[in-house]
């Protein structure tokens, strides 16, 4: 008999009450507050349209020191029928030991029966593995420290929607951009341009982050990277991540079919050293009005 997504939702909520009767103190599991209400709305009444796909994050203690490891997990709705998306960090990581980690964890979670509950499996496991990943990531950092010079580099990202209007995906995007320590700002609106700087692997977690699953249209447009033997923050062209709304060009009728005013945008980024990136987005040369 073929598995429906209601089964698989109801085994997906089945889950997420255990974990949080095991993690219990604030902070350990991070889950919007309207991701299980909205499943449980659906299950009521299966007629409209899927609820978003439950996401969450577990935070678990590893080794005597208890150093946090952070488990990011994604549910397809055919979970657990499909394989759920996880994806393990943490400050005390260097990149090349998180890529290792990442890459045990998957292929562990890939051995494992279709249908069996994963999560909880792969909290045991990152509980039980993770160790002597982040001893070697304290002996490549020591190692690091011994050199006389040590070279950063900041990573800058341009990123282009054709739009961008729903509150939940600012929301991730702010939220996403907070946690990651990036700089930049996000365009609201048609067409809609993100900017993210900071550490590379930071860039790319958020690049991941945001346009998975099922975003069409957006891409990332360019990347810059710049060197530096000291800070990197020395290096950012924004202070911090600004939410970037402009006037609009017309009015249709239609609440969201509005057209950004790109004369105040490349205003904005010849503010920011930045005014070469139009034409990278947009393709055609910027020219601001004689005023």
């Amino acid at each position: 008999m073929a598995v429906t997504v209601q089964e698989c939702l109801e085994l997906q909520l089945l889950e997420v009450e255990m974990l949080l009767s095991m993690f219990p103190k604030k902070g350990e599991i991070s889950l919007d507050e309207e991701a299980v209400p909205g499943v449980q709305r659906y299950l009521r009444n299966a007629d409209g349209a899927l609820p978003p796909r439950l996401e969450y994050s577990i935070a678990i203690d590893v080794g005597e020191a208890k150093v946090k490891v952070d488990l990011q997990v994604l549910l397809p709705h055919m979970y657990p029928h499909v394989a759920p998306q996880l994806f393990a960090r943490s400050n005390a990581l260097r990149r090349q030991q998180q890529l290792q980690l990442n890459t045990r964890l998957a292929s562990h979670i890939s051995s494992l029966d279709s249908g069996e509950l994963r999560v909880y499996e792969a909290v045991q496991w990152v509980k039980e593995n993770s160790l002597p990943y982040l001893e070697n990531s304290k002996i490549s950092s020591e190692s690091a420290s011994k050199e006389v010079v040590v070279k950063e580099t900041l990573h800058r990202m341009w990123i282009y929607s054709h739009h961008i209007y729903r509150q939940e995906l600012r929301k991730k995007i702010f939220d996403c951009a907070k946690k990651l320590n990036l700089t930049g700002f996000c365009l609201t609106g048609k067409p809609g341009v993100i900017c993210v700087e900071g550490l590379r692997e930071n860039c790319e977690e958020f690049w991941r982050a945001i346009r998975y699953p099922s975003w069409k249209h957006i891409s990332c447009k360019h990347v810059e990277n710049v060197e530096t033997e000291g800070s990197i923050d020395n290096l950012r062209l924004f202070r911090a991540f600004e939410d970037l709304q402009l006037q609009a060009h017309g009015d249709y009728g239609l609440r969201n079919d509005y057209h950004m005013d790109l004369g105040q945008f490349l205003e904005f980024l010849k503010q920011h050293q930045s005014g070469h990136i139009f034409q990278i987005l947009f393709g055609v040369e910027g020219k601001l009005s004689d005023k």
